[in-house]
């Protein structure tokens, strides 16, 4: 279990990190969200002791970093991919973590397999791809079998193999009781992966919570439906006090009901459906609309516009 309790972290007059509580427990996949700037790669860093928080504290499983003798027993992290040496190869990287943290010659081999470099194990990392350098990554936060991990933009560079790969790993992990939390800007992916969430924007907490409870406090959530019978329909839904709004394609969309609830009605009143679903946002759609307020960088929402003929007389 990771405990963060007012952590803080200034950087001159920049508040990189600001006052964040919150605690990571085992069992479930954590996600990690935040828009760019939010505070998320400083957090990490303060967990791992790389960073020195101005205030508050960080605790793994009860203790702070710089107390654990053999950390990568405790907490293994995958935070830079590319933190290797290149003319290593990847079967001697490992083995010098696995060395300075008196882990048996036998589990380099044995997380080279499970990550599938055992192939290569022999080869310089310089001459590895991306998902390649990943992989190795990964392997080196396996390497003393902890029991929490963390990892920082874990899919970059993998293939869909590689990515539905690494999603099944880190539910499995987590099945085991461990503690796993992975920042992402993948949503698609994170949606597929996190059980819980923690949203921070500029520095601050924004929440704390199941995937399911954020997607349904910060999006709208309607039922969809079509029917030949359209005025028949309208005529059951207001008696019902059921307000239908008008959609793309004939449809109607309605909130505040089920769709037992409306399918009920149909049935009840002869009313034949040729759709009804119901709709949620996605997590990309919660997610914007929660960090709305916190998003440092904005992006021009128009392209410029064309200057063809500019300056030419006639044109």
């Amino acid at each position: 279990m990771i405990e963060i309790e007012g952590l803080t972290k200034r950087f001159g007059t920049k508040t990189a990190v600001d006052d964040l509580t919150f605690t990571v427990r085992p069992g479930v996949v954590t996600g990690f969200l935040g828009p760019n700037g939010a505070g998320k790669s400083t957090t990490m860093r303060m967990m791992l002791g790389l960073d020195a928080p101005t205030s508050g504290t960080v605790r793994i499983d009860g203790r702070h970093y710089r107390e654990l003798d053999e950390p990568l027993k405790d907490i293994g992290a995958l935070l830079d991919a590319k933190a290797v040496h290149g003319g290593r190869s990847a079967y001697h990287h490992l083995l010098c973590l696995a060395q300075s943290n008196r882990i048996p010659e036998q589990r380099v081999r044995e997380v080279l397999d499970i990550v599938g470099l055992s192939s290569v194990a022999r080869k310089k990392a310089k001459n590895f791809s991306m998902g390649m350098g990943q992989r190795l990554g990964i392997a080196a936060a396996l390497l003393g079998d902890p029991r929490i991990l963390l990892f920082d933009e874990p899919v970059n560079g993998l293939d869909p193999e590689g990515i539905h790969w690494i999603r099944n790993l880190f539910k499995a992990l987590a099945a085991e009781g461990r503690t796993i939390f992975v920042s992402s800007h993948l949503m698609s992916e994170m949606a597929l992966t996190a059980d819980h969430l923690v949203v921070i924007g500029q520095g601050r907490l924004l929440a704390d919570t199941s995937m399911a409870d954020f997607i349904a406090r910060n999006s709208r959530s309607y039922v969809r439906l079509r029917s030949p019978q359209r005025e028949s329909l309208l005529d059951v839904l207001r008696a019902e006090g059921l307000a239908a709004v008008e959609a793309d394609g004939g449809a109607l969309e309605i909130d505040g009901a089920t769709t037992e609830r409306i399918g009920e009605l149909a049935a009840e009143h002869g009313v034949v459906l040729h759709e009804l679903s119901a709709q949620h946002a996605s997590l990309e759609e919660a997610f914007m609309k929660m960090t709305a307020a916190a998003v440092e960088y904005h992006a021009q929402d128009t392209a410029p516009q064309p200057t063809w003929g500019a300056g030419v007389k006639g044109a």
